[in-house]
């Protein structure tokens, strides 16, 4: 049989070596200015969520992420709500929080410098222009926050601790795990007002991150009720940009202290008999 008369045939594909046939789906442009193709592909594969990676993620080369407005706005980024869905697969989509640091735009960077202790740029242009805080300087500041953000988040989730998963970093856009309850944006644990029995749960939830935390070296360094989520009876940290090295840091002592302060005299105030002093004694101890 010649290879004409195979085309001849019934099925269209007969007598075609398989591995040159495949499907082809078209995809018209998104013709919205809230939509773009999804950026997935556009970064390197370090900068996409670790494995292996939960089921929602979209990986489809041809989802459009479509922004559905502003999660909440803070000094240095926005957290806005994108959803990534490939039109051709019905139910496929995702609504993930877009985390995006401000730029050039940004007069100055509110981080306290103490943060960065250990961390470098390698080019000494970027250097000078952060310690002048010019605009391509305050760009370059956006990009490290964004960058230490990501790392973090990816050493937390890699430990098992309770953060958002990490979907993939691009520039100064971090892209993460809405964190939901009945289909809403999850309170921050400050706008709570747990009975007693969840009260004490939330505490230990806590304790048990930062005690991990210090177990590989680790502090939160801003941790407080305004940078945790109540997802039902499950605690979320977010929030993560300033981590630091709890030896390597000059003040990473402090920052623990501080971190133990905030949480022990918000539930203190609730009615929990708990001592900053002596959570920073056992947290010392788990660290050393």
């Amino acid at each position: 049989m010649t290879f004409h008369e195979s085309l001849s045939d019934t099925h269209p594909y007969e007598g075609i070596d398989p591995r040159f046939v495949f499907d082809f789906q078209s995809y018209d442009d998104p013709d919205d200015e809230s939509q773009r193709w999804t950026t997935w592909y556009d970064v390197e594969p370090l900068c996409r969520g670790p494995e292996p990676r939960p089921d929602w993620v979209v990986t489809s080369r041809g989802a459009i992420d479509t922004e559905l407005g502003v999660l909440k706005t803070g000094k240095e980024a926005d957290v806005f709500l994108l959803e990534r869905a490939d039109p051709h697969v019905p139910d496929s989509g995702v609504v993930m929080a877009a985390k995006r640091y401000r730029g050039e735009e940004h007069r100055s960077f509110h981080r306290s410098s103490a943060y960065t202790e250990g961390r470098k740029v390698r080019r000494s242009r970027d250097n000078r222009a952060m310690a002048k805080k010019t605009a391509h300087g305050r760009a370059v500041a956006a990009g490290q926050w964004a960058f230490a953000e990501w790392s973090a988040l990816v050493r937390c989730h890699e430990l098992g601790l309770p953060v958002p998963y990490p979907v993939q970093i691009d520039g100064t856009e971090l892209l993460m795990e809405w964190i939901t309850v009945d289909g809403d944006s999850a309170p921050r644990l400050a706008q709570t007002r747990p009975d007693g029995e969840l009260l004490a749960s939330y505490f230990d939830q806590l304790r048990d991150v930062l005690a991990e935390l210090a177990r590989h070296g680790l502090v939160h360094g801003d941790l407080s009720p305004y940078n945790v989520l109540a997802a039902g009876e499950r605690l979320v940290v977010i929030d993560l940009p300033q981590m630091v090295d709890l030896v390597g840091n000059p003040a990473g002592m402090d920052f623990l202290l501080r971190d133990c302060t905030n949480v022990c005299r918000w539930f203190r105030a609730r009615g929990l008999e708990i001592d900053e002093h002596a959570l920073f004694g056992e947290l010392v101890a788990h660290a050393f």
